[in-house]
């Protein structure tokens, strides 16, 4: 409820629902049941980056996973923290992809030790 104005503000639609549990390295189920909270913002940056980092702020001690499809804040580092099985992914991806045929400036960023 704290969080209710500056996303009415920023957001068109949010979608709260439960996801079961899965075995996918880099899914935020890994491994967990979880709740996910997905947003589909207005076009304003400014207010979005803002709403994001007020949710992230919020979710921090619930050890969130943002989804690799969605806006984020998130560090590389937390990242590597949020999904234990990262370090086994990046060593497949370089082992599959060692031209980065498939890398792009968010994977790169993403990506990085």
């Amino acid at each position: 409820r704290a969080l209710a104005g500056a996303l009415a503000r920023a957001a068109f639609v949010c979608e709260i629902r439960a996801v079961a549990a899965d075995d996918l390295w880099l899914s935020p189920a890994y491994r967990r049941a979880t709740v996910a909270v997905h947003v589909t913002w207005r076009p304003d940056p400014a207010g979005a980056t803002e709403a994001i980092a007020a949710v992230e702020d919020a979710l921090a001690p619930y050890d969130p996973r943002p989804h690799w499809g969605k806006l984020s804040g998130m560090e590389p580092a937390a990242l590597a923290v949020a999904y234990p099985r990262l370090d086994d992914f990046r060593a497949v991806a370089e082992a599959l992809d060692p031209e980065r045929t498939f890398a792009n400036r968010f994977v790169d960023q993403a990506l990085r030790r």
